[in-house]
């Protein structure tokens, strides 16, 4: 039995008893600290502090910085608990606790001994996504895919344990997700042929409890054929293996290198996968299930309660393992729990989280063409045959297809206001030439088979990007801010009425959550793709934010790589992002002048 002082706190956090850990959701109650990348598990990165606001962000000024250390991209954002802040770097991933009653003084400093050699096999810069929280005790996972249990006070190992295989071409450059006694993380690496899985460990002992891929025979997916379903309808026996050509699934992708949101009160955890392997889609024929899938999971048992597959037979990249956020709308005439996902392929999606039913899919760019709709009945795209990279089973040169590769938008997470009931995407404006070639499967090897190349949207603003406030329940933009480059950082969403988010060339912005309305903004050291933040010390509110570019889009920049193709295409469609920014590896906290 929880005692009524426990009861009452889990209660305040509007969960149910239970069914989430405590020092996670005691930490979500708590807007002076963040214990989790996605602030919450609903995924919002939204924040109840007000202090700084629509009125008063013009004041805003450098309150103190920190050197990383490290060069490369990084991505994600430090966590607070209490007077501590933990900071995190991309490969080696050196983790930091910083006293912020002392100065920023260095408390501890965690420096793992990984192997160079995996640098090579990370497919899109060495990035990292971050840390997570909960019960005394700090979370890696490396990019060497162990997961380090570290001790919140002192840095200590508690324990490790190894996730994956990098001599496979499995990494890791995600987070992690705490949901009761486990802790549930999933593995990089679709570009080398491997077999994505999420896999769940005991926080305390780090033993494994239980596994489950994205493709294969039923038991391996921890599916059941008569009760998980798509779209209401049951899977079926061998569900994914009927889509692969005989055992292509042994290759075939679908890694889980994502985001991860949880649903106390179902007592489910979300989830998407990432492309089929290879890129060549004529090498891979059928649907490649379940690849490009929303999985809905129960966290004691990993086994799927729905799925449903976005992109079926993938024929352009667009991985699936964005966000999923969570939220309770308004939709069709009555409160619903809606999961709403920004996919890579362009088409946002408004979903049931109860029952996997799909309610709204609608282009969140208008430069989208490689599919006019998704036909809701079968969750479909229909596909425009002149945008398909499987012509007729020839390796032929696809030109003019919106988006490119890297999606209307990739990991970079949106944010959502429920003052306003919107959400805030950060965008990429980008479409490619895509060609495919026969590629041979060799373990520890890419095997990608393809090759872009990227530039600006067409008739547009001349810009690679936008970030933009997007109605989820009408599935329509309520206003767009044109970027001259993707806006690769993720969005965070206030109490206080302002939007955050960070540009390429190294800006911090504010805008006003209602209107868009500009309303301050910094050039930090480098190109910001990590995700903005904001806590509470000694009664005053912070936003902080990591620069160092890097990433995808940046991936020429923090590689040296000049090969217009190199970076899966990304090389050349980014190349003047070199004359407004450099590498580097900084948090810059901001707070309100006196």
């Amino acid at each position: 039995m929880k005692t009524a002082s426990m009861l009452a706190l889990v209660l305040a956090a509007g969960l149910v008893p239970a069914q989430a850990n405590e020092s996670v959701t005691k930490g979500i109650a708590n807007p002076a600290e963040q214990v989790l990348q996605t602030v919450d598990y609903a995924n919002t990165r939204f924040s109840k502090l007000d202090q700084i606001n629509a009125s008063n962000v013009k004041n805003l000024q450098v309150a103190w910085s920190f050197s990383t250390g490290v060069l490369r991209g990084h991505e994600g954002s430090p966590l607070v608990i209490g007077n501590m802040m933990y900071l995190h770097t991309p490969f080696p991933n050196i983790v930091y606790a910083l006293d912020l009653n002392d100065n920023g003084k260095i408390v501890w400093k965690y420096e793992p001994k990984q192997a160079p050699a995996v640098i090579p096999v990370m497919c899109c810069d060495t990035v990292n996504r971050g840390l997570a929280y909960a019960d005394g005790t700090i979370f890696l996972h490396q990019a060497d895919t162990t997961l380090v249990a570290l001790d919140a006070k002192t840095g200590k190992v508690n324990w490790s344990v190894k996730n994956g295989d990098p001599s496979k071409g499995e990494t890791n450059t995600a987070t992690v997700l705490p949901v009761k006694d486990k802790v549930i993380v999933g593995i990089s690496g679709a570009e080398y042929g491997i077999r994505g899985h999420v896999t769940a460990y005991e926080i305390k002992t780090g033993k494994k409890l239980w596994r489950a891929y994205s493709v294969g025979p039923d038991k391996d997916l921890l599916v059941d054929p008569e009760k998980t379903t798509e779209l209401g309808k049951p899977i079926g026996k061998d569900s994914s293996i009927k889509t692969w050509e005989g055992d292509q699934w042994q290759t075939g992708g679908g890694a889980t290198w994502g985001w991860y949101s949880y649903d106390p009160k179902l007592d489910l955890f979300y989830y998407g996968s990432a492309n089929p392997s290879t890129w060549n889609p004529k090498q891979r024929p059928g649907d490649n299930k379940w690849s490009m899938t929303i999985f809905a999971r129960n966290p004691d048992t990993g086994v799927a309660k729905w799925v449903y597959q976005m992109t079926p037979h993938d024929e352009w990249d667009y991985d699936g393992i964005n966000e999923m956020i969570l939220t309770d709308q308004k939709i069709d005439g009555k409160e619903q729990p809606l999961l709403t996902h920004f996919d890579r392929n362009g088409f946002g999606y408004t979903l049931n989280r109860e029952s996997g039913a799909l309610l709204v899919a609608e282009k969140f760019d208008p430069a989208v063409n490689w599919a006019t709709k998704v036909d809701l009945k079968t969750g479909r795209p229909q596909v425009v045959s002149k945008y398909s990279t499987d012509q007729n089973g020839e390796d032929v040169n696809s030109k003019g297809i919106c988006p490119a590769a890297l999606g209307s938008k990739d990991q970079q997470p949106a944010a959502y206001s429920p003052k306003t009931g919107l959400f805030y995407v950060p965008t990429n404006h980008v479409c490619m030439d895509y060609e495919p070639f026969k590629v041979s499967y060799t373990p520890g090897q890419p095997y990608v088979g393809a090759t872009l190349s990227m530039y600006p949207a067409p008739n547009s603003h001349g810009g690679m990007g936008n970030f933009i406030a997007w109605d989820g329940v009408n599935g329509k933009i309520k206003w767009s801010i044109p970027e001259q480059f993707s806006v690769w950082s993720g969005a965070l969403a206030t109490a206080g009425d302002v939007v955050f988010y960070g540009t390429l060339e190294g800006y911090l912005k504010a805008v006003d959550s209602k209107t868009g309305k500009e309303l301050y903004k910094f050039k930090t050291a480098s190109g910001i793709i990590g995700n903005v933040m904001t806590y509470e010390h000694k009664g005053k509110q912070f936003v902080a934010v990591l620069s160092g570019v890097g990433g995808w889009a940046g991936i020429g920049l923090a590689a040296g790589l000049t090969d217009p193709n190199a970076g899966l295409g990304a090389v050349g469609g980014y190349s003047a992002l070199s004359q407004y920014t450099n590498l580097g590896g900084q948090l810059t906290v901001f707070g309100l002048t006196n």
